[in-house]
């Protein structure tokens, strides 16, 4: 098994190798922004035009197009202003953050194998499919405005990173605000609709496959030396009810408990995962204080596990209808995002056995239906991220160019005399402060609390 060493070693000698070719290809004069290979940024660009004509059948339904870009407008301007409100509030917030709760800058970005949430198969899979379509709408809603495109291509760094659609910039420079509009925001539009159908695919697999073992609280980890290790309740299990009080929730499991008394023997009901049957078992409680260190808490029956954030009943729940189980729209969609958050997805390891499969999918077995489902959770998760990132008032990012627009729009309502160059002037300006606003926002969640 590679080490944690052995593993930067390999990123660090791939990342030698990807610097020597892209050296030897300047030397050859094989690179240049006039070549079918070029550099955005770091990242090796290669060109082609091979697709551009798919580009334009698929964008000479301009008047479908353009309603339904002007639509990505509205989206990507709410999912602007949402963010920026959140970053904002978080600017207050981290004031009362102790440093040691501070979140690390890995955190801060959305890739695969760096931010520690997002595990990195699923995660550069749905990164490359939402990146590539994301990349191919701006083409299609290009050419429905009468925008050439100039190439399509795929970006590398190191590995293919997605695609890209180049279109050309003294036409996109010429053409209307609002066509300018519609072609930034289509990024915006192709991710959350993605969004949208991952999601849906997702409900449709989970609501008619996946079925909880017992309606009860998912166990997440025994604690050792406590009375649930003298039994033999184990992580994936499902506590059903203590004393003959049924559990269907943590706040019942917590209400039952919250009756008992340290040195009492109780009647413990559970789902044990290992034997697939449930069982009845007596076990002697200890006092809540010989865990928490709390004196008021002395009086208190305690059991000694963990419990998942959502039962199971709960987690499918959310997979399929997050407005209903969460208790509101705005809430399941949280406890939808947050799922990654609470180890609740992928679901893999101990969540698998909160489960059991029905139907005909049933036939995938467990890990490949699981394979499939998390596939689609995260391929919704990752346009989600990519939709609400890329609407950021930041430069380069679609949001950016929908903003220096839209203040050069405004400033030109406001200044009637101004030509449309000091408009367009004053638009680039409002851009780069906003850009720094935003950057100043990210690192000031991370600065903050350490300071």
């Amino acid at each position: 098994m590679l080490s944690a060493l052995d593993g930067y070693l390999i990123v660090v000698a791939a990342l030698v190798v990807y610097a020597v070719v892209l050296l030897l290809l300047h030397r050859r004069g094989l690179l240049g922004p006039d070549r079918a290979l070029s550099l955005l940024g770091p990242a090796l660009m290669m060109k082609t035009r091979l697709g551009l004509s798919l580009l334009d059948r698929a964008g000479r339904f301009r008047r479908a197009w353009s309603r339904l870009s002007d639509l990505g407008i509205l989206l990507a301007g709410v999912a602007m202003a949402l963010v920026v409100g959140v970053l904002l509030l978080d600017s207050v917030v981290v004031l009362s953050v102790p440093a040691s709760a501070a979140p690390q800058p890995s955190e801060a970005l959305g890739i695969p194998g760096i931010n520690p949430i997002i595990p990195l198969g699923y995660g550069v899979a749905a990164l490359v499919v939402g990146i590539v379509l994301h990349e191919l709408m701006h083409g299609v809603i290009a050419r429905s405005q009468g925008i050439k495109v100039r190439s399509v291509g795929v970006l590398w760094f190191v590995i293919p990173v997605g695609a890209f659609v180049e279109p050309d910039e003294e036409e996109m420079s010429s053409a209307p605000r609002r066509k300018r509009a519609r072609v930034a925001a289509a990024g915006v539009l192709a991710n959350f609709a993605l969004t949208v159908v991952f999601f849906l695919l997702l409900a449709a697999l989970v609501s008619s496959s996946v079925a909880p073992n017992a309606n009860g609280v998912g166990v997440a980890e025994v604690l050792p030396g406590f009375p649930a290790s003298n039994v033999s309740l184990a992580a994936g299990d499902i506590i059903t009810s203590v004393n003959g009080t049924p559990t269907p929730t943590y706040a019942a499991l917590t209400d039952a408990l919250a009756l008992t008394h340290p040195n009492e023997t109780v009647m413990l009901d559970y789902y044990d995962t290992a034997t697939g049957r449930s069982v009845a078992t007596p076990v002697t409680l200890t006092d809540a204080a010989s865990y928490t260190h709390v004196p008021a808490d002395a009086s208190r029956g305690f059991l000694g596990f963990s419990a998942t954030l959502l039962t199971p009943e709960q987690l499918k729940g959310v997979l399929v209808n997050p407005w209903v189980v969460g208790g509101g729209a705005v809430t399941g969609a949280i406890l939808w995002i947050v799922l990654p958050l609470a180890s609740l997805e992928p679901v893999q390891g101990t969540s698998m056995g909160f489960f059991h499969l029905t139907g005909p999918l049933a036939a995938l077995g467990t890990g490949g239906f699981w394979l499939l489902a998390n596939l689609l959770f995260w391929l919704a998760w990752m346009n989600v991220l990519l939709g609400l990132s890329n609407a950021l008032p930041l430069i380069p990012l679609d949001g950016g160019l929908l903003f220096r627009d839209f203040a050069s729009w405004v400033g030109a309502k406001l200044h009637r005399t101004w030509t449309p160059e000091r408009a367009e002037k004053f638009g680039g300006s409002a851009a780069w402060a906003s850009s720094g606003l935003v950057l100043f926002l990210l690192v000031w969640q991370f600065v903050g609390p350490r300071l």
